[in-house]
């Protein structure tokens, strides 16, 4: 269970952060939200996937395995890829909000807060949040400006999944996925970018995408597809290793 607290410098000065990754620490996961400004990075080692939200609308993930769970990237060694996604970085970190005090205005200013539950906080090892006197380390200040861009991500992110749907350029997909061993496995409940319907877009439309910050990320996407192949390739290794066990 989260326990969320708005992080100040007399309440977490002794306050530290493992930064190792591994399944204890809660990395054995499928999937995470991801963003446009990241696709970049993203698309050379993961496949860029849209997943439905529950309210007829998408958002875009990476995927890094084909189960729950399951992180292929993952395991004793670390994450083994060039780049870990924003949503994973971020950890145990979230932008809290704050009601303004006194002035009458019901503002809310954005504060950095942190999961005192998380196995990854603790007093002993890991980066220290704050210097001596109280300061901000590097590491906490690299944090706040990740969290910053998250935050401006999300606003940039509904749109570009909004533009998506309304020139119909997302479609259901399954992955039919057979493994060495003989297994055959479905990956359903995602959608995916129409190369076919990017290519008829007008150019009027293509420029405004481009304008918006839009195209660059929607090559990146259907660039990302081919990373399924890779993911597969991981799984076969995976199993072999639990067969030659």
């Amino acid at each position: 269970m989260a326990d969320f607290a708005l992080l100040n410098n007399v309440d977490h000065q002794d306050v530290r952060v493992v930064t190792d990754r591994s399944s204890r620490y809660g990395d054995n996961v499928m999937l995470a939200l991801t963003f446009p400004f990241e696709f970049r990075d993203i698309q050379a080692h993961y496949p860029i996937l849209f997943q439905g939200d529950g309210r007829d609308g998408y958002y875009p993930v990476a995927l890094f395995g084909f189960e729950e769970g399951e992180n292929l990237f993952l395991d004793d060694g670390g994450w083994h890829a060039g780049y870990i996604p924003a949503m994973i970085q971020r950890e145990p970190f979230l932008i809290g909000f704050q009601e303004s005090a006194g002035d009458g205005t019901g503002e809310r200013t954005r504060v950095l807060s942190i999961d005192m539950d998380h196995p990854r906080v603790n007093t002993r090892v890991g980066e220290p949040l704050f210097q001596p006197l109280g300061g901000r380390t590097t590491f906490l200040e690299n944090t706040a400006n990740l969290l910053e861009t998250i935050y401006l991500g999300i606003a940039h992110n509904k749109a570009f999944v909004a533009a998506l749907q309304e020139h119909d350029l997302l479609e259901a997909l399954t992955f039919e996925i057979a493994l060495k061993d003989g297994t055959r496995n479905q990956l359903i409940g995602f959608h995916c970018l129409v190369e076919e319907k990017m290519q008829s877009l007008s150019g009027a439309l293509l420029g405004e995408f481009n304008e918006k910050g839009y195209l660059m990320p929607m090559y990146m996407a259907l660039a990302s597809l081919a990373n399924v192949q890779r993911l597969v390739e991981l799984k076969n290794k995976r199993v072999d290793g639990i067969r030659g066990k």
